[in-house]
């Protein structure tokens, strides 16, 4: 009976029994590696923050990373101790994360596999990149309503950039204990961007807005100043672009500025192949697996399980839908004046989500005209709102941080 007695206290059974919570943060690690395998609600990152919730909240495995303000001696730790003490999982979170490496380094590889070339062809639709961010501040100040501090609302307002990096670097700045919702929500409405564009632009559009042909636009109204020699733009512009919003908007340079160098090393060419390979194939895969794992790890039953999320879940959304609502209203404030009009879906694509939401946007358009091809300009806007968004994050992290 001794051995038996033993062979239980071994196992996770008896706290499985006396920790419900744990077992509901289980159940919802399940969940989320169900959207992201089966469903394929962005795998890539889904699925590593699904499998961090689970070894976080496997009893006694001692994979849930500690919050620095639960404990504030482990920010005095050593890396060796912390790993020592608190396994490797905090030892991730606190080297790679809490130091703010990981989103940087993301943000390289997403520029690595950016073409600035719609945007820098229709500079005129990235205008409505930076109207979507209207969803940011919105929600920032109604989070201020609803009783959050000013740190948490600005984090919870990022979600409506629409960018998963974006949204963790600014929390890891600002917020670190909302990390794991807000990581979530983050990266769920980006998945559910398929569905919430639609239903936006169905109260908010007429069929016949939908209908405008932006090529019949082009050929009507030809551009005065076409671009004659492309590839050397495309190479000036992450350079010229990175020192200005390096002079006005310093705080936003580490996503901006690694974002730029990647952009940088693909437009170059032959001569900086293998830094382009390198940041969009081995070290932006590394850097997604450990981003995920330790955001995953953070949601232990006792700092995920309370209200907060459940308006963390609820705010996000809502960021979300005023962002792709502001970049339309944009648009059809923009046609009141305009004589080449602009379609309302380039404005429902501001916001990030890279190249989703510029896919979305093009099925709706050839839906109500077979030849209204619509992904070219949309992209336009969708890149742009990259950019907005982490800018928008610099602004926040100087103004709220500082």
């Amino acid at each position: 009976m001794d051995i038996l007695q033993k062979l239980y206290e071994m196992t996770a059974l008896g706290e499985l029994v006396i920790s419900p919570g744990t077992v509901l943060m289980l159940l919802i690690g399940f969940i989320l590696l169900y959207l992201g395998i089966k469903k394929e609600f962005e795998p890539l990152l889904l699925v590593p923050i699904a499998f961090g919730i689970l070894l976080a909240n496997f009893p006694g495995g001692n994979m849930g990373v500690i919050p620095s303000g639960e404990n504030d001696e482990i920010l005095h730790m050593t890396l060796l101790e912390i790993a020592k003490e608190h396994g490797i999982m905090n030892l991730i979170y606190y080297s790679t994360i809490k130091t703010g490496l990981l989103p940087p380094i993301i943000f390289m590889g997403v520029g690595a596999l950016t073409d600035f070339g719609p945007m820098l062809r229709n500079l005129r639709l990235a205008l409505f990149g930076a109207a979507a961010q209207i969803g940011i501040f919105s929600v920032l100040f109604g989070a201020l309503a609803f009783g959050f501090e000013l740190n948490e609302a600005a984090s919870l307002g990022i979600i409506g950039g629409a960018d998963g990096p974006t949204a963790i670097f600014t929390t890891i700045k600002l917020a670190p204990h909302l990390l794991g919702p807000i990581a979530i929500a983050a990266y769920s409405y980006m998945a559910l961007v398929p569905v919430i564009i639609p239903l936006v632009v169905k109260f908010t559009t007429t069929s016949n807005e939908l209908k405008i042909n932006m090529k019949q636009m082009d050929k009507k109204y030809p551009s005065k100043v076409p671009i004659k020699d492309i590839k050397s733009v495309k190479i000036i512009f992450p350079i010229a672009l990175g020192v200005i919003v390096a002079i006005l908007v310093p705080s936003s340079v580490p996503l901006v500025g690694m974002l730029l160098f990647g952009n940088l090393v693909k437009e170059v060419g032959k001569a900086t192949e293998r830094l382009h390979s390198a940041a969009s194939g081995p070290i932006m895969n590394t850097a997604t697996i450990f981003l995920g794992l330790a955001v995953g790890a953070t949601m232990t039953s006792n700092s995920f399980l309370n209200s907060k999320t459940l308006l963390i879940i609820l705010g996000g959304f809502i960021a979300f839908a005023i962002s792709i609502a502001g970049g339309i209203m944009a648009v059809k404030i923009y046609n009141l004046f305009a004589q080449k009009k602009i379609n309302p879906l380039i404005g429902a694509t501001g916001l990030s989500a890279v190249p989703m939401a510029s896919r979305v946007a093009n099925e709706i358009g050839l839906k109500h005209d077979p030849n209204n091809h619509l992904l070219q300009y949309a992209m336009a806007s969708n890149i742009a709102g990259v950019i907005g968004s982490a800018v928008a994050a610099g602004v926040l992290i100087n103004f709220v941080g500082g």
